[in-house]
C-alpha cells in the first residue's frame, strides 16, 4: 500500500516521503498513530506542491546567505576588552560576545553557535574566524581583539 508520511517515523523515512508498506503495518500502526495518511492522486498532488514551495524558499535562502557572505568576506569585528599587562585578557573572548559585536557593527544577526572562534581568543590581536550563514556558506572574518583605554 503507497502511504504518505504526515511525520518522520525512525527507520522507515521523513514527513512528505511516499512510501509502499505492507497493508497491514499501514492499517494497524501508521494511520491509528497518524503517522501516515494513504497516497491519493490529490494527496500527491498536494505533496509535490509542497515540496515545489519548500525548493523555492531554501533556494531564495541560499541566495540571500551567499550574497550575505560576498558582503561580509574579509571585514573586520572590532572589540574593545580589559586586558592587563603584555596583551593578556582577563577571561576570554566568546562567540556570544562576537555575535552581538557582529549585529552592532555590520547588521547581521548569527547565531552564537554558528561562530568558530577556533581557540580561544586570550590575548589582544587579530585573529581570523568562520561564520556559518547557511549550510554550506561560510565566511572568513577578522576578529581585532583591542584593549580597553580606561
Amino acid at each position: 500500500m503507497k502511504v504518505i508520511l504526515l511525520k518522520d517515523v525512525k527507520n522507515i523515512g521523513k514527513r512528505d516521503d511516499v512510501l509502499n508498506v505492507s497493508d497491514g503495518y499501514a492499517r494497524n500502526f501508521l494511520f491509528p498513530q497518524k503517522l501516515a495518511a494513504e497516497a491519493t492522486p490529490g494527496t500527491l498532488k498536494e505533496i509535490e506542491r509542497k515540496r515545489a514551495a519548500r525548493d523555492a524558499r531554501e533556494a531564495e535562502e541560499l541566495a540571500e546567505a551567499k550574497q550575505k557572505a560576498d558582503s561580509l568576506k574579509r571585514k573586520v569585528i572590532e572589540m574593545k576588552i580589559k586586558c592587563g599587562e603584555k596583551g593578556r585578557l582577563y577571561g576570554s573572548v566568546t562567540a556570544a560576545e562576537v555575535a552581538e559585536a557582529l549585529e552592532k557593527q555590520h547588521g547581521v544577526t548569527v547565531d552564537k553557535r554558528k561562530i568558530d572562534l577556533g581557540d580561544p581568543i586570550r590575548e589582544i590581536g587579530d585573529r581570523e574566524i568562520t561564520v556559518w550563514l547557511h549550510s554550506g556558506v561560510t565566511t572568513p572574518m577578522i576578529l581585532r581583539v583591542e584593549p580597553l583605554n580606561k
